[in-house]
């Protein structure tokens, strides 16, 4: 087991493992034994995805898992659709008051059995791949807490939209969480438990209930996550190859996302800056650019022009730094907005259009 470093949250105090009440474990069918992994599925209102979710979990390669289904407080066919995949004996159906995404995952952790514990959003998919390339890598590894791959990126529908996550894999420190998130999203990772446990808390307010994801987040959870894993343990993380995750990204509703997500990520750096005061007094400027360079890629991709511009703008604001790290992506993103701006959604599309034409020819070759 690795051990922990010195550095704590002052105000926190790591414990068991607790589900705390009014979680009820809905019986399913019953395994024989413990599995290597489990999977949990935060299911929050997702009677549109959640078939096919499930589906793609229960076709993975690696074999000796169990999914957990977190119900959290579902005011349509949620829960119902999860009942008709009991008889599966891998599957078990937890049903809890809404509590968040964060909320929903630290129940499922709470839960597990599984040595190794993968998220998968229930409107995300799974490569067939995914976990057992996941578990092999944790095996040949024991000193890497939180293992994670690249993902493609899937609108509303399902349909691939051409981009995806394609994050740096290895010697990964807390900085390029902090800059870039490799991990990407909070369905990429699977975890070991024991790296679970180093960061594991309780609150004052609420003893019974061990908290791994801050409840107190609806947005930036999982980047909260990561980060204080990176800062307060000698856990490494790492990827993996290949894009084995497919994350869903929803349309509608943009301005007021990324306001939410923005002020999300200023309160994780206020919760954790006491941590390492030095470390975020030199890199939060920089790490801002990035996180509006990401929002105004955002909005760019939904023809927001206004957002995108005002975004781009106070990227270069925080810092230009982003152009001398990474000039191709920070060049194209000020170009495509202001090219929105200025001449509308139309050419851009034939812009994206033709870029993804010449990119498909010059794979062919």
């Amino acid at each position: 087991m690795l051990l922990r470093t010195e550095k704590q949250v002052d105000d926190f105090a790591v414990d068991d493992t607790g589900l705390g009440q009014s979680v009820s474990v809905i019986p399913c069918s019953s395994r024989s034994k413990m599995p290597k992994a489990t999977i949990v599925v935060p299911a929050f209102c997702v009677e549109s995805t959640l078939a096919e979710t499930l589906e793609a979990l229960l076709a993975q390669t690696f074999t000796d898992f169990e999914i957990v289904i977190v119900d959290d407080g579902s005011r349509d066919r949620t829960v119902e659709i999860a009942r008709s995949f009991c008889s599966d004996p891998r599957i078990r159906l937890v049903s809890q008051p809404n509590r968040g995404l964060a909320g929903a995952r630290n129940t499922g952790i709470a839960v597990a059995q599984g040595e190794y514990i993968g998220f998968c959003d229930a409107d995300d998919i799974w490569e067939a791949g995914k976990l057992a390339a996941h578990v092999a890598h944790l095996d040949q590894n024991p000193f890497v807490g939180l293992s994670f791959s690249g993902s493609a990126l899937i609108d509303d529908a399902g349909n691939m939209t051409g981009q995806a996550q394609r994050p740096r894999l290895r010697n990964i420190k807390a900085s390029h969480i902090f800059k870039r998130n490799p991990v990407g999203n909070g369905s990429a990772a699977v975890m070991r438990r024991e790296a679970l446990n180093s960061i594991g808390y309780r609150r004052a307010s609420e003893i019974n209930r061990t908290w791994y994801f801050d409840e107190t987040f609806r947005q930036s959870e999982d980047i909260e996550c990561w980060l204080r894993l990176a800062l307060t343990t000698d856990w490494e993380i790492e990827g993996v190859s290949g894009l084995l995750t497919r994350y869903r990204i929803n349309s509608g509703g943009l301005s007021a996302g990324t306001d939410r997500q923005l002020a999300a990520w200023e309160r994780m750096v206020e919760k954790l800056t006491p941590l390492e005061p030095a470390f975020f007094a030199k890199l939060t400027p920089l790490a801002r650019a990035y996180q509006l360079r990401y929002l105004g890629r955002r909005a760019i991709s939904e023809f927001e022009a206004d957002r995108a511009v005002d975004l781009v703008r106070r990227s270069i604001a925080s810092s230009a730094r982003p152009f001398l790290e990474e000039p191709v992506k920070s060049t194209t993103t000020l170009a495509a907005a202001y090219v929105l701006a200025l001449f509308g959604g139309r050419v851009l599309r034939v812009a994206r259009f033709a870029v993804s034409r010449s990119a498909e020819k010059f794979r062919k070759i």
